[in-house]
């Protein structure tokens, strides 16, 4: 008698070609799932469908801020995970529209195909935050427990890994500018974690082994200071420069002024994140809702900077160091 395989399960990942949604794409495709990456313009997101084998991964047109695109994409999915978010509004592009509307819209889809749902906030995520990314982030999730009670929730602090949007930013800055900026004198605290770390966490919900309605928090092995963190990234790219304190007052009227330009550098409600440190809670690490408590060990920036800030040496340096 011929035994049929079971089908494979169908994972809908909204956000799916960024820099996380890439990791995240990569984790389940090797663990055999059909993944469907849900983004605004699948034209420019070819690139995925490459982390797997032939027609294991498909690029779907989806807006979060456009419901029956949301439902159209999550349609026969098991799963769903949801990674859309923004840093800085722009156009229609707005905080509430994407991380509040857009929460609840994947939420309620995903409700309706009877899909599990994991769901990417980030730590700091708080109703009574002054900075309306940090605000909406909890309004998100507020919309994602109300929808799906057994949905996971995952908070990570900073992510670190090939193309992100911290240590490159500076390590190409340092190439060009003589001095990196310190906003608040450089005293804010991070968590880095590893984005290959948040995706395996991420890929674990969808086997199961990571269990639903409640919220992790993931942040790396140490915690840094944004000042630690720029002579880390300098230490790596063999680069001498001056690490100039900025006060708040001056961070705020730059982001002020830079916030007006398309893609802004910094804007002022960035400038108020960073008035917050970007940690782990104490309650989290002691509900076992961490990487530690998952039983994953997180790797360190100074194992996985090497790797790919490498490229910012100075001319007739670029010799890898090794990992470690």
């Amino acid at each position: 008698m011929t035994t049929i395989s079971p089908k494979p399960k169908l994972v809908t990942v909204f956000g799916g070609s960024g820099f996380l949604g890439r990791h995240i794409v990569q984790a389940l495709a090797r663990r055999g799932y059909l993944v469907r990456v849900a983004v605004r313009r699948p034209d420019l997101a070819n690139h995925v469908t490459y982390l797997g084998n032939v027609g294991q991964i498909q690029p779907v047109q989806a807006n979060v801020r456009v419901r029956w695109s949301v439902d159209r994409a999550v349609k026969g999915a098991d799963h769903v995970i949801n990674l859309v978010a923004i840093l800085a509004e722009g156009g229609r592009q707005r905080f509430d529209a994407v991380h509040e509307f857009g929460a609840r819209a994947v939420a309620e889809a995903a409700r309706a195909a009877g899909a599990g749902l994991t769901h990417v906030s980030a730590i700091g995520a708080d109703p009574e935050s002054q900075s309306a990314y940090a605000r909406t982030k909890a309004a998100g999730e507020r919309a994602v427990s109300e929808t799906v009670k057994g949905a996971l929730i995952v908070r990570p602090s900073i992510m670190f890994g090939p193309e992100d949007h911290f240590f490159n930013r500076f390590a190409n800055m340092a190439r060009f500018s003589p001095a990196l900026p310190l906003i608040g004198g450089g005293h804010t605290k991070f968590q880095p974690v590893y984005v290959g770390d948040v995706a395996e966490v991420i890929a674990r919900s969808v086997d199961g082994s990571v269990a639903g309605g409640r919220i992790l928090e993931l942040g790396g092995p140490r915690v840094l200071t944004f000042r630690e963190c720029m002579e880390e990234m300098l230490e790596v790219i063999d680069r001498k420069r001056m690490l100039v304190p900025v006060p708040w007052w001056l961070a705020r009227l730059q982001g002020a002024i830079l916030g007006l330009l398309p893609n802004p550098l910094l804007t002022t409600d960035q400038v108020i994140q960073l008035g917050y440190d970007n940690v782990v809670s104490e309650k989290a690490a002691k509900d076992g809702r961490t990487l530690e408590g998952l039983g994953i060990k997180g790797r360190t920036v100074e194992a996985i900077l090497p790797t790919y800030l490498w490229t910012y040496r100075p001319a007739g340096q670029f010799t890898r160091k090794a990992e470690g």
